[in-house]
């Protein structure tokens, strides 16, 4: 008799499944797509994206690389997302009018501070900065991260890299996850920089003690911070609004006209914000709000912004200006809240707690470090100590050699003294042989040692080795 389908049917509670479901795509979400992590400042799309270049051998020295090839090794074997949005995060780490440091180096369009995109994939070429290089990506070799498994198991991946600088106040950081929002204004490295010396020597010191050092955001598009009373708050809480304006020059013209030169905007501005604000001033001339702009033109080029308004005579320059920061985007707000991945979970930090949890990443780095490097020395030592050794009894190794059936039995007896089975010349190299305990590190050295380091100056070159192995151990 067939089974009744209705004995396979499970009642589940819809509420409680949807909760569970919506939480576990939240919770990926936010520590595996769109927040950075607190140590090197990166999300996950643009660590993988740095190292497929590594991988790729796609440093500052070598040629550059299409970018359709890099995403693709990211896209295969580290980010099984769409490739719009790891060419995406390659072209930004690109692009010097959002980062305080790029992270790649472009070489083809990649788009403007005017809102032009990128050329596609198959055009362009990039590869890794010496900043990059230097900064983000030294010392892998040595142990100093761990290495989890990409998304089907075949290939290991880093899970944060070994960033030298807090990237996260350098280059900021910008992401919309579940629920929550990141948006972490750019600052100057090396402001940056000294105020983790600053830290590092005091770690009592305050926020305030910090803005010494830090004393506010420095954006690639520059600026002018209106509200600096409130950055104290603002460091302190990791949350609050910084005003910016455009930085205004007023030039004198012929006939004793007037122009506007703006020559930097606020970063909120960039992309299709500077048409936008072409767009309002045409605005405020059409509605009669103002009838003090003549000429409105964008000069801006390669070397950097300048948009020109030409004045009339007799114009009040001042309230033209306090028009233009009322009703245009020459004054904006940046909404600052620095959120970040703490151990696998978000926080909302200051720039002390930033800079506490760089110092010890870095603490971890450094120990990891030299704990991998001290090992490779104990170890190269052994194995220089073993050779040392066999220089001494080399007649008598030759003739355990000459005299083995096989390898292993040659091996056995250079560290066990085992005799059994290998024909000796005489009764005193047997016993000798019988009292050798060589390691098994210092055995496969001996048996793959070449003819040559016999010479007596080689000799001399591997005491000398050894000399330097202790002294770098110590």
């Amino acid at each position: 008799m067939e089974d009744n389908i209705f004995d396979k049917i499970h009642e589940v509670d819809l509420q409680k499944t949807m909760e569970k479901s919506y939480i576990d795509y939240a919770m990926s979400v936010i520590a595996s797509r769109a927040l950075p992590d607190v140590r090197d400042g990166l999300k996950p799309v643009q660590r993988r994206v740095l190292y497929s270049m590594i991988e790729l051998n796609n440093g500052p020295d070598k040629p550059h690389r299409k970018c359709a090839r890099i995403v693709g090794d990211t896209m295969g074997k580290y980010h099984p997302h769409g490739d719009s949005s790891i060419y995406d995060s390659l072209v930004v780490m690109a692009q010097e009018f959002k980062k305080g440091q790029v992270l790649v180096d472009g070489h083809g369009n990649f788009g403007s501070i005017e809102g032009d995109g990128a050329a596609a994939m198959r055009y362009t070429e990039a590869r890794l900065t010496k900043f990059t290089q230097e900064v983000c990506l030294a010392d892998l070799d040595k142990n100093v991260i761990d290495f989890g498994p990409n998304f089907d198991e075949t290939e290991k991946e880093p899970l944060v890299l070994p960033m030298r600088v807090p990237n996260l106040l350098i280059n900021g950081a910008e992401g919309i996850a579940v629920g929550m929002a990141t948006s972490i204004p750019t600052h100057n490295l090396c402001e940056v920089v000294d105020a983790v010396k600053a830290y590092m020597k005091n770690d009592k010191i305050t926020t305030k003690q910090l803005m010494k050092y830090i004393k506010g955001p420095d954006f690639p598009t520059g600026g002018i911070v209106v509200n600096k009373d409130d950055l104290p708050e603002i460091y302190e809480t990791g949350t609050g609004k910084i005003k910016i304006r455009g930085k205004v020059e007023v030039e004198d013209m012929k006939g004793g006209k007037k122009r506007l030169v703006i020559t930097e905007i606020p970063y909120t501005m960039i992309g299709a914000g500077i048409g936008k604000f072409l767009n309002d001033v045409c605005s405020l001339v059409e509605t009669k709000k103002t009838s003090d702009i003549v000429d409105i033109s964008n000069q801006s080029s390669k070397e950097g912004i300048r948009i020109v308004l030409e004045l009339k005579k007799q114009t009040d320059v001042d309230n033209l200006l306090a028009l233009l920061y009322k009703k245009t985007r020459l004054e904006d707000t940046f909404g600052v809240n620095m959120l970040a991945i703490v151990d696998g979970r978000p926080e909302t930090l200051g720039i002390k707690d930033i800079i506490k949890h760089h110092i010890n990443f870095q603490y971890e780095l450094a120990t990891r470090k030299y704990t991998t490097l001290l090992e490779k020395e104990k170890a190269n030592r052994e194995i220089k100590e073993g050779l040392i050794r066999a220089c001494d009894i080399i007649d008598l190794i030759i003739e355990i050699l000459r005299g083995s059936a096989n390898l292993k039995m040659a091996k056995d007896c250079l560290v066990n003294g085992n005799v059994e089975g290998i024909k000796f010349k005489s009764e005193q190299s047997k016993k000798q042989a019988a009292g050798l305990d060589f390691t098994e590190k210092q055995a496969g050295a001996i048996l793959e040692m070449r003819l040559y380091k016999l010479i007596g100056l080689e000799i001399l070159n591997l005491q000398k080795e050894y000399d330097e192995c202790v002294k770098k151990i110590e």
